[in-house]
């Protein structure tokens, strides 16, 4: 251990015993100002940087019994708490402002989002049936015996005496199609 860190052991120890408010004084004189510009280069500015190293000095105060020097210096220790303490303000403070008079904050009436929904509902439907009718016949009749009479993909391979992998692959290609369909509409949007 270099001779600063005994001694700023020896400090901690007597604030942690004894209460010494000379020996916390010694250390604060020492530590403050570097961990306010520990902090400054983290990015803080200069009002948060003396509160987070006042409160990091307070923890000091507070929690020397903690401190153990055979597990790191006391400025590690420190510049630690500090981090820690800035992270924390960080997280408490982060606000995601938000413009009361935007209206996209507005609720709407359930009336109005019921309305909506049917329009959007109603108006993908149309699309939909326009855009299965565009499907070449032997991929509409395997989407059709796949979602109208619930058949999986192996009774759709039986039924029709199809490879199963030809069943899949122009039931994949159908809906690429059908969703072509949907987002040249503009009711999905494209991926």
């Amino acid at each position: 251990m270099t001779s600063h860190a005994s001694e700023h052991a020896a400090l901690v120890a007597a604030v942690a015993t004894q209460r010494d408010r000379a020996a916390f004084t010694a250390l604060f004189d020492y530590y403050g100002p570097r961990l306010n510009a520990y902090l400054l280069r983290l990015g803080c500015d200069r009002a948060a940087a003396e509160e987070i190293a006042q409160d990091a000095m307070v923890a000091l105060w507070r929690k020397a019994h903690l401190f153990d020097p055979a597990k790191s210096s006391l400025a590690t220790w420190l510049y630690r708490i500090a981090r820690n303490r800035r992270i924390d303000v960080l997280r408490r403070d982060r606000v995601d402002f938000m413009d009361p008079d935007d209206f996209a904050l507005d609720i709407p009436d359930e009336s109005t989002v019921d309305a909506d929904r049917l329009l959007d509902s109603q108006s993908r439907d149309d699309i939909l049936r326009v855009a299965m009718k565009q499907l070449p016949q032997e991929q509409l009749s395997l989407v059709q015996m796949a979602f109208f009479e619930s058949l999986s993909h192996s009774e759709i391979a039986e039924k029709t005496g199809l490879p199963l992998g030809t069943v899949k692959s122009r039931i994949r290609l159908a809906f690429t199609r059908l969703r072509r369909a949907l987002e040249a509409s503009g009711v999905v949007e494209a991926e």
